[in-house]
């Protein structure tokens, strides 16, 4: 029996339709992720692809896919002229998942310009990680609309920079190792305790002297 015409034509366009949605959902651009393990030494993450992907089954009707874990992913933390701003990476927490349009083995094992190992593009194991993305019930709290901070999540501890220069760091505790200059003025609100000597011009703390007292067992007075 004949094959009528528009049948034909509408199984070849639904044919057609399914190879571009097939193609679509194939093209990887970006997604969220959460990360799965950090591997500081390597500056890389195993993460899960947080937004399920689509496929068609056998009747061409769209069903959830779920994406596999992406392993050894590098990570893209701010750096430029032989410095680097890094993130102490956890299990949980969520980030943007780049995919590269071309195949990126040669580049991570060797950095410079490289050829493509594969003729992949845009697929899931060519993928870079960008810490930062919030979904709703991870968002930080008390962000400042006025000043640039680098800060803990809740707030509580935070470095600042405004607009006019003013600096301010707000922590429990801040260690300086190493020795620090202070070219102006300085105002402590609190006490100073130093386990070495403390010297004021060429006058020691420790070792100075006092002229104009007589030997004995009396004391001088308050400081003036």
């Amino acid at each position: 029996m004949a094959v009528d015409l528009r049948s034909q034509m509408g199984g070849d366009a639904q044919e057609a339709s399914d190879q571009r949605k097939d193609a679509g959902w194939a093209t990887r651009t970006s997604s969220p992720g959460i990360v799965q393990s950090f591997h500081a030494d390597r500056c890389t993450v195993d993460v899960q692809i947080a937004a399920q992907g689509i496929a068609l089954d056998d009747q061409s009707n769209d069903t959830d896919e779920v994406l596999p874990m992406l392993v050894d992913v590098p990570v893209v933390f701010p750096r430029g002229g032989g410095v680097s701003l890094t993130f102490p990476i956890r299990t949980g927490d969520e980030c943007l998942i780049v995919f590269s349009d071309r195949c990126l083995d040669f580049w991570h094992q060797s950095g410079g310009v490289q050829k493509s190992a594969s003729q992949r593009n845009h697929d899931l194991s060519d993928a870079f990680v960008i810490p930062g993305p919030y979904s709703d019930r991870h968002v930080p709290r008390a962000v400042s609309v006025s000043a640039v901070q680098l800060r803990t999540n809740d707030g509580r501890s935070f470095i600042q920079i405004e607009p006019a220069g003013n600096v301010t760091v707000t922590s429990p505790q801040t260690t300086v190792n190493g020795p620090a200059t202070i070219n102006g003025d300085l105002t402590i609100n609190g006490r100073v305790a130093a386990t070495g000597d403390v010297t004021a011009g060429a006058i020691s703390l420790e070792t100075h002297v006092h002229a104009g007292v007589t030997s004995g067992d009396g004391e001088t007075g308050t400081p003036q």
